[in-house]
């Protein structure tokens, strides 16, 4: 588990992370979101001991990182793929990983295995590894301690579709055998597809968090009836905004059971009345981060 209570992280006059509190529980993968500059790099970071917080505290299994017995028995960290000595081997990078934690040498094979890295590629220096490559290396490292925690930072950024997917599988599998997922990425549809908690940060606090279904799930109501102007009527008085749709009937924010007594007490038969569906994780994320993100778009 990851408890992350009132994380703080002041630059001076800058406030990159402000307050944030969220957990990520065992036997989930928490997708954890914002545009660049949100304070996602930064947070995870402070997680990991790599930088201290301003205020506030991170624990991971009950601990700050730093605290933890070997913590790269327990945790396994992504954070920059490209943070790698470029003139070792891909199996001496995590050869040297192991001999400093105290892992078996046989754990290097295996989760050069895992990721996909072949004996040849492995033995090539890091710095003729592709993106795609590094990126793999850096997730068989983090797997290398066997952890019950892994703290990943775009660990898709480089991959090809197959390699997207292999990931995909990967962290479920992991989430499913009781293990704590933290995935920060840019690529909202893996995230959707993958994560079970959602955890959204715009600059630097937290504007949104909660399971995936409930986040996605719009709020309101559809509504169709044989008489659309009573029942609107009969709705404003009863405090209900609505909305007219140009193909008849209107969407309100109300749920399905004040607007059904809103007609009821109208006397007005209503003939469609339904949830108004789900939304993407591209248009809850717009939504949400839409006074937080850098990039805007001129006219």
């Amino acid at each position: 588990m990851i408890t992350v209570e009132h994380l703080t992280k002041r630059y001076g006059p800058v406030l990159a992370v402000n307050d944030v509190s969220f957990t990520a529980q065992p036997g989930l993968v928490t997708g954890f979101l914002g545009p660049n500059g949100a304070g996602k790099s930064t947070a995870m970071r402070m997680m990991t001991g790599l930088t201290p917080p301003t205020s506030g505290t991170a624990r991971i299994l009950g601990k700050p990182y730093g605290a933890l017995a070997n913590p790269g028995r327990r945790v396994g960290v992504l954070l920059d793929a490209a943070a790698q000595h470029a003139g070792r081997t891909g199996r001496e990078t995590l050869a040297l990983s192991a001999l400093l934690t105290g892992v078996g040498r046989h754990r290097v094979d295996e989760v050069l295995d895992v990721v996909g890295l072949t004996p040849d590629e492995a033995g090539r220096r890091v710095r003729t590894y592709s993106l795609g490559m590094r990126q793999r290396l850096g997730i068989a490292g983090a797997l290398l301690g066997e952890p019950d925690v892994l703290i990943l930072d775009e660990p898709a950024n480089g991959l090809d579709p197959a390699g997207i997917r292999w990931m995909r599988d990967l962290l479920r599998d992991f989430a499913a055998d009781g293990g704590t997922v933290l995935l920060s990425s840019h690529l909202l549809t893996e995230i959707e597809q993958v994560a079970d908690r959602l955890v959204v940060i715009g600059r630097g606090r937290i504007v949104a968090e909660g399971t995936k279904d409930d986040l996605l799930r719009a709020a309101g109501t559809f509504v169709r009836s044989t008489d659309d102007d009573a029942l609107d009527a009969a709705c404003r008085a009863a405090g209900i905004e609505v909305a007219r749709q140009p193909g008849g009937g209107f969407t309100t924010a109300a749920d399905a059971e004040q607007v059904a007594r809103a007609a009821l007490a109208a006397g007005v038969l209503v003939t469609e009345l339904r949830d108004t569906g789900s939304r993407g994780l591209e248009e809850l994320f717009l939504e949400l981060t839409a006074d937080d993100a850098r990039e805007q778009v001129s006219a």
